[in-house]
């Protein structure tokens, strides 16, 4: 069994909207009710921490939590300035749900990416078996070039080996002590530059992460382009 930390904290800036985007609706349910759903709904988690924005807090309990009868949820917390502060927030409160929290698990997961499976998280935790970290990802289909800068153009300089890349999503998957040690030693560097938590367990763990394969539909919702897409998803698969 395992704990999820599902994260609530986004706006809706780049959706060109006033509502933020996880909670637009999506084939008439908000788009965070899905990912709720399935974590709700699976046989390897115990509980469920989500991380709202403060001014969200008593919508997300009373419009979403009591609303679907999201029993995990036993814990809404505030988020932070930045995503890290609020994956931050929503470990320090894993030991007050877990009977052990020295071989705990924890998932996190993006509450904009409403399709994440059954078998992602099922594989997830399986993987903690094997190790300490992993992370769902989808090989990248695109050639990627590395650029440069220069006079204010930007020149290709570098093309990986596109057989070598992977396109990372969440959830992404811990043994607890491990990230929040981990979390801990990136707080306390001024000059970190993060934008997802495998890579505070490569740079502060000095740890790897293993690969859990996605879905090219486990996309996370940040435009409305991408919320016309998610609509097509709800009319083929759910």
């Amino acid at each position: 069994m395992a704990i999820a930390i599902v994260l609530s904290g986004g706006s809706g800036s780049r959706m060109n909207s006033d509502v933020a985007k996880q909670y637009m609706l999506l084939k008439d349910k908000e788009i965070l009710y899905y990912s709720l759903k399935t974590f709700q709904d699976s046989d390897k988690i115990s509980h469920i921490i989500l991380v709202a924005r403060p001014e969200d807090i008593d919508y997300c309990k009373t419009n979403i939590v009591e609303k679907y009868e999201f029993t995990k949820v036993k814990k809404i917390c505030a988020g932070g300035k930045e995503r890290y502060n609020s994956v931050y927030n929503g470990l320090c409160i894993v030991e007050e749900l877990s009977d052990d929290v020295k071989n705990e698990i924890v998932l996190i997961h993006d509450g904009a990416r409403p399709f994440v499976t059954h078998e992602m998280i099922d594989k997830s935790v399986e993987n903690m078996m094997l190790g300490s970290a992993c992370t769902v990802g989808v090989p990248v289909k695109d050639t990627i070039k590395i650029v440069c800068e220069i006079h204010g153009e930007l020149f290709g300089k570098e093309t990986p080996d596109r057989n070598t890349l992977y396109q990372i999503q969440t959830p992404q998957t811990f043994r607890y002590e491990l990230i929040r040690k981990s979390y801990e030693r990136m707080l306390g560097d001024v000059n970190h530059n993060i934008t997802d938590d495998t890579m505070i367990v490569e740079q502060y763990g000095g740890m790897g992460c293993g690969i859990i394969m996605g879905s090219y539909t486990n996309i996370k919702i940040t435009t409305p382009e991408d919320l016309d897409f998610a609509e097509k998803i709800v009319e083929k698969f759910l």
